[in-house]
């Protein structure tokens, strides 16, 4: 007999949510109560734990995908079932058929072919230089054409560098850290080379590698968890996924006793209780950051102004159409797509909301490039989402998702980056209630999104409890007035009160 694994019901103001981390393999054994898997939704990672004993026999959907409450992502059988999945693994360990052709290797000396150098890439004219952030490799790895080997971190992206061709990883010439140029070369592949040392031991070494990789890549349930506990990421063994660190690593991590500073006794005297720190020095990214957000604070008049918006009217039409939404566009119908329209549709009837001062003239634009804030593991960029006045929902739907997953991955470009005249960024999906956005420059305005909330409101002189949202509206007084921020802003509210007008244009 066999046992659904069902996401939790969600409540009415989550729309969907994401499979964060799967504990378990199909094969595995599991008993009553031991949590399965983790579901993030905007507000709160979500536990779903075995409600008997049995086997994972189908997980039918995997990290990262996107579900809805109540839906189906695994199967539990009977513990029976393990015997033949157990069958399967041991047929399907790739170290075993590797192992088949172990002997081969050794008596194949190390061939010697040609260096290939490891450049920076060409940065653009805007970029003076770069920083090496993170080699993935070390010298005498096996490498393959298209491996990533290190990232080069510039003020606004990372840049991944492939290897070219197979070979064997030779010299680091830049470490990470060191600041680069474009076209430099900063280490060297030995093309077509192969490990001198026993096969067996370089598939060893090989998951490791790979996991760094993979690592990186953490859920932001994970990313919260360490950011509390003042932990660094990279000294936490990952278990999950493809090297994945989880909540349990990060636990065990916490628990497990701190070999380093027993090696070190003798040489330096114990830190005396918990009373710890650590200094880390600012990357590229943040440094840039850091230095954007002092100069919007100490090169405008910046001001906010704040209203708040009903969502139930959007909330009742996502309820309604998110179905066949789906099935038409292939994507899921968010509340950014009605932000984004909404914020375009204000723009055009507030011209001066959509321009920018340069030295002392106010240039306006009569087009509609909108950033977007997302949140990435190595901090938060703003992408840009080009011509916002010309898509239609469903492309404002794929346009947003395609540049969060490149901001996740690290694989936003410079063209992503490059532009936008307004910035919404959506503090709510973090569970912010209220807050001051601040200008991103060379833009004049900035819109928050904040989280909704169900709040007593009087409706015609009754009491109801609605779905409210505050909205933050932070601009530069030098360019815009009052009268036409709030206009700006009460449009905007009136639009996502009533999505009809943004259809009718009224």
């Amino acid at each position: 007999m066999s046992t659904e694994i069902k996401v939790p019901v969600l409540p009415e103001s989550v729309a969907d949510a994401s499979v964060a981390t799967w504990h378990v393999s199909v094969g595995d054994k599991v008993s009553r109560d031991q949590n399965l898997v983790d579901i993030e939704t905007d507000k709160v990672v979500l536990e779903v734990v075995a409600p008997n004993d049995g086997v994972i026999t189908e997980i039918s959907q995997e990290e990262g995908a996107t579900v809805l409450g109540d839906q189906v992502i695994g199967i539990i059988g009977d513990a029976d079932a393990a015997a033949p999945s157990e069958d399967a693994k041991s047929e399907a360990a790739p170290a075993s058929a590797k192992q088949e052709n172990a002997p081969e290797a050794p008596s194949a000396p190390a061939s010697e072919g040609k260096e290939v150098d490891i450049k920076v890439p060409v940065l653009p004219e805007s970029v003076a230089d770069a920083t090496v952030a993170t080699w993935h490799v070390q010298p005498g790895d096996a490498v393959t054409r298209d491996q990533n080997l290190v990232d080069i971190e510039t003020d606004k992206v990372v840049l991944e560098v492939v290897a070219q061709e197979d070979g064997i990883m030779g010299e680091i010439i830049h470490a990470e850290g060191e600041t680069v140029l474009g076209d430099q070369v900063i280490g060297k592949v030995q093309a077509g080379g192969k490990p001198a040392s026993a096969p067996a031991a370089k598939e060893e070494a090989a998951p490791a590698a790979d996991s760094s990789d993979s690592s990186d890549v953490l859920t932001p349930s994970v990313r919260r968890l360490i950011a509390e506990k003042g932990l660094d990421a990279s000294k936490i063994k990952g278990t999950g996924k493809n090297g994945r660190v989880t909540k349990e690593d990060v636990d065990t991590f916490l628990k497990a006793p701190a070999p380093a500073a027993k090696a070190t006794e003798a040489a330096a005297p114990a830190p005396m209780g918990d009373r710890t720190q650590k200094r880390v020095p600012m990357t590229r990214l943040r440094k840039t950051i850091a230095n954007r957000l002092l100069e919007a604070k100490n090169s405008t008049a910046m001001l906010t102004t704040f209203n708040e918006v009903n969502m139930k009217p959007i909330m009742d039409l996502r309820k309604q159409y998110q179905e066949v939404f789906e099935k038409r566009h292939g994507i899921r119908l968010g509340f950014m797509s009605f932000y984004v329209k909404a914020v375009t549709e204000a723009l055009k009837r507030f011209p001066d909301v959509n321009a920018s001062i340069d030295g002392d003239d106010i240039v306006y634009h009569n087009y509609f490039d909108i950033s977007i804030a997302v949140s990435t593991p190595r901090g938060l960029v703003t992408p840009v989402l080009k011509d916002c006045d010309k898509l239609s929902v469903a492309e404002i739907e794929k346009g947003i998702r395609e540049l969060a997953l490149k901001g996740r991955d690290g694989k936003l470009t410079l063209d992503d980056m490059t532009g936008g005249n307004f910035t919404i960024t959506n503090g709510g999906v973090f569970g912010s209630l209220l807050s001051t956005p601040i200008i991103n420059l060379p833009q004049s305005s900035i819109l928050g999104m904040h989280k909704i909330q169900d709040r007593p409101m009087a409706v015609n002189g009754k009491v109801e409890i609605l779905p409210m949202m505050y909205l933050a509206l932070s601009y530069d007084h030098r360019q815009i007035d009052g009268k036409e921020s709030v206009g700006f802003l009460v449009t905007i509210k009136e639009l996502l009160e009533d999505p009809t007008r943004l259809l009718l244009d009224v």
